[in-house]
């Protein structure tokens, strides 16, 4: 069968590589440009500790190395601490990493893979679709035809893809913009971000006034400062000006010493795709979505996409089509995404416009630092990553279905589980194989070997139900999951979302539950209960 291509080799494009790669799919990657990315300390990324770990099994970057998470979280307005928070143990810090760091690790990855090449030098110019495939033409020295079982336009905001399928692409322009700077000093902050709104030195303006500095390896700052409205041209003195005396407020004093490494201008738009799926063409990432204000990343979702995508396109590729699976696709990610714009832009006004919230909340200053925390830590209704309650795919009807603390649709904890070889590895380090996960909850389990339990108990029965499936499944062990009971058998999907915690060994419920995922019609209870048996 023919390889997937990938039009454009930024970080989701090239994540989808990998991924599929994981899953025996091979790929092309087709790069406009030169195959390298040029260094720019003031272009971040920051990442969830799902998408962290996510890079780091596919690229093996260790990313607690490549990047920085962040010791706590601080937001100031004037001179008052409004809220502090320190990471630790209940709470995992984001990960802070540049994005050419990121991009190099992906690179490096694919070129050892077999089943992924990147062809420099090739831009999009048409694309062509039939039953049995996808023909792609690009255009640069060795211009050439492509052929593809599908399709992925990875290809950025002015996505090629998206025109020539004749995608529309609403949304708001220039919602915000920030000048950024990326510089080498010595803040008091340890290795902690941090807000500041309506600083004492600033000049109130329509906005009041507001800072941002997000630490990264080496003593390295990313400074962003919200500007106000309008088109007026950001020169490099008057960059200078803040980079100085933001410095010299937040230091009490003078100017420290500092090294400017690089600088730019960060412009939000708020966009979302009619449709992410046209036949066998797919949209993900900046092609697909645009977002990016109260410290929403853009690149964070994208990578979801790709992670979602791959083991659907893994499926369809392997087995032959599966529509309502690919159809997943759109309304799992979509409705994700566009839940949080809705969020942003309802919250926006109030924050950014005249009186703020103060003209709608009694003691409201407390609240927006809440909500614009919750946007930049990746958490409430403006930063948590998007479930799939709704999805189609989601079983429905399980009697033997019982609450955790992960909500069904939702990304799964990092738990330790023992895999079928006897070792110890976290549930994540299990993802991505393009096989369902099955975890019995067994606490005590942890002291002994598998091979003193695995044939004892419910054990038997739970994997000769879990070998019925209609596809391949691992069965893995963990002493204990946040909010479940003993016996707790959990079903997770390839890409780490709960389908479905049940009490005690169910083969019927867990076969129906699998089969939905796989977007497989709903079988009656009787036929579920013959192809578990």
């Amino acid at each position: 069968m023919d390889p997937v291509i990938i039009v454009g080799a930024g970080p989701v494009g090239l994540t989808l590589a990998l991924a599929l790669a994981r899953q025996e799919v091979p790929s092309v990657v087709l790069d406009e440009g030169p195959g390298k990315d040029e260094p720019r300390p003031a272009r971040t990324v920051v990442l969830r500790e799902d998408t962290a770990a996510l890079i780091e099994r596919l690229t093996g970057l260790p990313v607690e190395e490549a990047g920085l998470r962040w010791a706590g979280w601080r937001s100031l307005r004037r001179k008052q601490v409004m809220r502090e928070i320190a990471f630790g143990d209940d709470e995992t810090a984001p990960l802070h990493i540049a994005q050419h760091v990121l991009t190099g690790a992906l690179r490096e990855a694919l070129a050892g893979e077999r089943l992924a090449r990147i062809a420099v030098d090739s831009r999009l110019d048409s694309v062509e679709q039939e039953p049995s495939g996808v023909t792609a033409h690009t255009r640069g020295p060795q211009g050439t035809w492509w052929r593809g079982s599908y399709l992925v336009g990875c290809d950025g905001p002015r996505s090629t893809v998206r025109k020539l399928q004749d995608i529309r692409f609403p949304g708001r322009t220039a919602v915000e913009r920030h000048a950024v700077a990326a510089l080498r000093v010595e803040l008091p902050w340890d290795g902690e971000a941090l807000l500041h709104r309506m600083p004492p030195w600033r000049t109130a303006g329509p906005s009041g006034g507001e800072v941002t500095g997000r630490p990264l390896p080496d003593g390295v700052w990313r400074l962003d400062w919200l500007l106000p409205p309008g088109k007026d041209l950001v020169t490099p003195e008057l960059l200078l000006a803040r980079v100085r005396e933001t410095l010299a407020g937040w230091t009490g004093g003078s100017t420290p010493p500092y090294e400017l490494l690089d600088t730019g201008v960060h412009t939000v738009h708020h966009r979302l795709a009619r449709r992410w799926r046209a036949g066998r063409v797919f949209l993900a990432g900046d092609a697909a979505h645009l977002l990016g204000a109260l410290g929403t990343q853009g690149l964070d979702e994208g990578l979801r996409d790709a992670d979602n995508l791959a083991w659907k396109l893994a499926l369809a590729w392997h087995h032959g089509p599966h529509e309502a699976l690919l159809d997943s696709y759109q309304a799992e990610r979509r409705g994700a995404v566009a839940a949080r714009l809705r969020a942003a832009d309802q919250v926006l006004p109030l924050l950014r416009g005249g009186g703020g919230l103060r003209a709608y909340v009694p003691g409201a200053a407390r609240g927006a630092e809440a909500l614009l925390t919750d946007g930049h830590l990746g958490r409430g209704t403006l930063g948590t990553p998007g479930a799939y309650a709704s999805s189609p795919l989601a079983p429905r009807h399980l009697e033997g279905e019982v609450p955790v603390a992960t909500a069904p649709g939702a990304p799964v904890a990092d738990v330790l589980v023992t895999a079928e070889d006897g070792s110890f590895v976290g549930l994540r380090e299990r993802l991505g194989r393009g096989t369902l996960l099955v975890v019995l909850v067994a606490p005590g389990t942890g002291v002994w070997d598998r091979k003193h339990w695995v044939t004892a108990g419910i054990m038997p029965r739970l994997a000769a139900a879990v070998t019925a499936l209609p596809h391949p499944a691992e069965l893995l062990v963990s002493e204990n999951y946040p909010g479940a009971s003993a016996h707790t058998v959990l079903l997770v999907r390839p890409d780490g979302h709960l389908v479905t915690a049940l009490g005690g060994v169910r083969p019927a419920d867990l076969y129906a539950a699998a089969e939905a995922t796989l977007g497989n019609p709903a079988k009656t209870e009787a036929e579920a209960g013959a192809g578990a048996r």
